[in-house]
């Protein structure tokens, strides 16, 4: 998964969707072009055991890291290693949450060189929730609370676009995924075929690639030039 999505909702809607407490204070605005360190929202559970809607910064810093400094490289966490790997394992055993988006952005290179974005991005309009993992990193006395996305091997026709994508939770699976990991197998296995054909893969403007550009303009669809892999990549 490239290291970009979209995520526009307010955190009152929000907090509708997903039935979670707001504790952002509002500081949610739409974000057009995610990249990675930004603040973002996403669901997890409190002590308590009800669902809030928080803000961290995309890309986990392990409690027990030295520096945030590398928190960059830790945007994702392959499905395949989290519950072994040092760095993501205690989160995924304790801290799962739920990473809202409108969508995700991929690259095709071309056959003259160029490389096309794709947005992926459900045909009704609906929300998406990553899996997503958390933790709370402490300096100075301050507290930095961040997160990874899964990724997963790309099923179907997303694979024409990247071999990975974001582990994918329909609504049936937001519940389990936050409640205890009592068969963690499950828990990581890709959603089903027949639910990723209500998602469209729209190519889009090269802009995206700047991280300083924002705004809708960045999900609208353009036409496809040339042929090649991204001419032949159709809807689901």
């Amino acid at each position: 998964m490239c290291g970009r999505y979209a995520t526009t909702r307010s955190a009152g809607d929000l907090s509708a969707l997903f039935e979670s407490y707001d504790e952002t204070g509002g500081a949610v605005g739409p974000d057009f072009n995610v990249a990675p360190t930004d603040p973002v929202p996403l669901v997890r559970l409190a002590p308590e055991g009800h669902r809030v809607l928080s803000v961290g910064r995309w890309g986990l810093v392990p409690h027990w890291s030295r520096s945030a400094a590398g928190a960059a490289r830790m945007i994702n966490a392959r499905a395949e290693t989290v519950a072994t790997s040092r760095a993501y394992a205690r989160s995924f055993v304790r801290r799962r949450c739920l990473v809202p988006a409108d969508g995700w952005y991929e690259w095709v290179r071309e056959p003259d060189g160029r490389r096309q974005p794709y947005y992926m991005t459900p045909v009704d309009g609906s929300v998406l929730a990553f899996a997503g993992i958390w933790s709370v990193w402490e300096s100075a006395g301050t507290a930095l609370l961040s997160f990874s996305v899964l990724t997963t091997p790309a099923v179907g026709e997303l694979a024409e676009v990247h071999d990975r994508m974001p582990l994918l939770l329909p609504r049936q699976r937001w519940a389990s995924w936050l409640g205890p990991a009592d068969e963690p197998a499950a828990l990581l296995a890709p959603p089903a075929a027949d639910w990723l054909t209500g998602l469209e893969i729209r190519p889009v403007s090269p802009a995206v690639g700047d991280v300083r550009n924002d705004g809708p303009g960045l999900t609208v669809r353009v036409p496809l030039t040339g042929g090649g892999k991204a001419a032949e990549l159709t809807l689901f």
